[in-house]
């Protein structure tokens, strides 16, 4: 019986504050995924397949070092980078599925427990389109619903938002809700506010299926959406920004 992991159904909403206002939604479905789990996900879901292909599937190559191996190990190796007690921990992943083979994760959020279930790091794992990733490694306070982090962003997404700014990120202890909020900022003030929340359902056949029917394109509909946007914020004339380096999968240890 599938126990610690859940799909959560809700609404993505992006604003943009300068140099113009733009807004935009969709709704969406995550799976919080208990990586100790992912071998009985695949055995009792007949619309989920893990590392093989079905209508909704995840692979360990979308995530972590993106070359398939284990995403536990991956995990442990960064956590004990930042002097956070690897023992017994569990690992849980809020992500969108594959749907079709296909799938495009702009954040993934791995939520780290220790033995007594107590939430110790948060792993913020940040993609672009040009097939690239940036993790931002943090600790978490105990005994906290409210989790919030700042740091430096030191990674290219968004062609329209250059690099010297700070992210504020928010998020909710995952129960019967998910909220997880960013705040962009530059040095002259808020350029962007991202979010998503979700209201959890049992990760059952069912409720799969469901998932599946009302979002029956929803990973391509995500990476049309990012396009289009984009589109649109060309025409408003919004500077665009070029990347200057290329790079694959960076991790930076957060204080």
């Amino acid at each position: 019986m599938i126990k610690h992991s859940y799909i959560y159904t809700g609404t993505v909403i992006h604003k943009r504050f300068k140099p113009k206002i733009h807004t935009f939604n969709y709704r969406v479905f995550s799976l919080l995924i208990d990586l100790s789990e992912i071998k009985l996900l695949d055995k009792t879901l007949k619309l989920f397949s893990y590392d093989k292909f079905n209508i909704i599937s995840f692979f360990n190559k979308d995530h972590g070092p993106r070359d398939g191996s284990s995403l536990k190990n991956w995990v442990i190796d960064n956590l004990k980078k930042n002097d956070i007690d690897c023992d017994n921990i569990k690992i849980k992943l809020l992500c969108y599925p594959r749907i079709f083979g296909y799938v495009f994760n702009p954040l993934s959020v791995f939520y780290i427990y220790d033995k007594n279930s107590d939430l110790v790091s948060i792993l913020y794992e940040v993609k672009n389109t040009f097939g690239e990733q940036h993790t931002y490694v943090f600790k978490a306070k105990k005994d906290q619903n409210l989790i919030q982090h700042v740091c430096k962003k030191k990674f290219h997404v968004s062609p329209f938002i250059a690099m010297n700014c700070i992210y504020f990120f928010r998020l909710l202890k995952p129960g019967n809700k998910i909220s997880v909020i960013i705040d962009l900022q530059d040095p002259e003030g808020k350029i962007l506010y991202a979010s998503q929340d979700g209201v959890k359902s049992e990760l059952s056949n069912t409720n799969l299926i469901k998932s599946y029917l009302k979002h029956p394109l929803m990973t391509f509909k995500i990476i049309l959406a990012i396009h289009f946007e984009a589109f649109k914020l060309w025409t408003k004339g919004i500077k665009f920004i070029s990347k200057k380096i290329k790079i694959k999968n960076n991790i930076t240890i957060e204080n």
